[in-house]
């Protein structure tokens, strides 16, 4: 470990603070560009001992466990709390711009949809057994350390009030350690243990049990995958459309952000009477197309599939919502039984869609709309589209989880 004084020229794509010595960039955690700062030194990575001068971007930390100094607390989120509203946008901006010109990409980037505290509505746990309790919190970076909320910023009021709730589940659970993933539904909260070793022991179910019915505000209780109890059916709304949540199951971090992707998919699809959406999940885009248009959704986890064909099955006024499971990653659509649809929607995991793409790119499909969580991955997948004759109209940053480095895409694109 060295000593030495440094100044910040830039943001990484982490977030970090970048410096550039005479050995290479230093990244230095919650530095900001323009600042001066003394750092204790490990090879590339530097951390704050003192500042001998501050950016005029940097704010006072909305939470008290990022630490009062700014430079970072312990519980490993929230990276960029201290970087003030316009450049922490920008920086978040220049993300999905700097990832598309790396594949020579150059497209309209619209404003970012900014994403605001309190509206975070999942959020995942760490529960660890420490002095014969048990304590609920978020891992510090880099560490297995669980460290204790008593609040949290981004999230929804009806997650943070509920806290109590989870340590008492918690306890009850009668696991040293395992992991809680909460998503606030429209009928209470739907609570996910997961990594229990060996599942739960009767008794700990039935402590679970009992606890949930003395408690309010939960919609169901699951292990490992496995309903524990479940007073209310989990409900999320796509545009009147009601679909009930499987166990831990996957949904947008924000109902702001994903009304807004769903708002921009519809808008580009326009007049379209038949659309495939690909990686549909629970239905998020396909059950609110369906209300004027006909939808054939594909997905490859079981019980999401299930869910959405569920809803599509049981609510009125949608036009034709078929439901396809399928491994898009191992036998994706081809060009030729894509004939005939005047529209695809796909949203795949990080990973994205590189063989999905090779074969939209050998259709005729007129529209397309790109979904991503991963920019660098997007822009091989637009790449790939491009090369195939379609043209980026324009892409449009959204941000789901306020203060971190991760930003995702809503791509629209066009043939012909």
């Amino acid at each position: 470990m060295s000593a030495e004084t440094v100044t910040i020229s830039s943001l990484g794509a982490k977030g970090d603070g970048v410096a550039h010595g005479a050995k290479g960039p230093i990244f230095v955690p919650f530095a900001l560009p323009g600042e001066t700062v003394a750092v204790a030194r490990v090879k590339n990575e530097g951390t704050i001992m003192s500042f001998a001068s501050t950016s005029p971007d940097r704010i006072a930390p909305a939470c008290k466990h990022f630490g009062p100094d700014g430079v970072g607390g312990t519980c490993g989120g929230c990276s960029l709390q201290h970087l003030a509203p316009a450049p922490y946008n920008a920086f978040k901006r220049q993300i999905l711009i700097d990832a598309l010109k790396s594949k020579g990409i150059e497209a309209p980037v619209g404003e970012i949809f900014e994403a605001h505290p309190h509206q975070r509505r999942r959020l995942v746990f760490s529960a660890r057994r420490r002095d014969n309790d048990m304590v609920i919190g978020f891992m510090q970076a880099e560490t297995h350390h669980v460290v204790v909320v008593e609040e949290c910023p981004i999230a929804s009021p009806g997650l943070v009030s509920h806290l109590e709730t989870l340590k008492i589940l918690a306890r009850a659970a009668g696991a040293d350690h395992f992991r809680i993933t909460v998503t606030e539904t429209m009928t209470g909260l739907d609570i996910s243990l997961d990594g229990l070793r060996g599942g739960l022991a009767d008794r700990a179910r039935r402590d679970v049990t009992n606890a949930v019915l003395k408690l309010k505000g939960i919609a169901r209780v699951s292990a490992n995958g496995e309903i524990v109890i479940e007073p209310h059916k989990p409900l999320l709304d796509f545009d009147g459309a009601r679909v009930v949540l499987p166990p831990g199951g996957f949904t947008q971090a924000t109902l702001e952000a994903e009304a807004h992707m769903a708002s921009l998919a519809a808008e580009h699809i326009g007049k379209a009477k038949k659309v495939a959406d690909l990686f549909a999940g629970v239905g998020t885009f396909a059950l609110r197309l369906g209300r004027k248009m006909s939808v054939h959704a594909v997905e490859s986890d079981e019980k999401a599939i299930k869910a959405l064909d569920f809803a599509a099955r049981n609510t009125q006024g949608l036009k034709p919502v078929t439901a396809e499971r399928r491994d898009l990653f191992r036998r994706p659509m081809m060009a030729f039984e894509l004939k005939g649809y005047d529209a695809v929607v796909f949203d795949p995991p990080r990973a994205g869609a590189e063989e999905q793409c090779r074969e939209l790119a050998k259709s005729q499909v007129k529209k397309l709309v790109a979904v991503s969580c991963n920019p660098l991955t997007l822009a091989r997948d637009l790449s790939i589209l491009i090369a195939g004759g379609y043209r980026v109209e324009r892409v449009t940053p959204i941000d789901q989880f306020l203060w971190s480095p991760h930003v995702e895409a809503v791509a629209v694109l066009t043939k012909g």
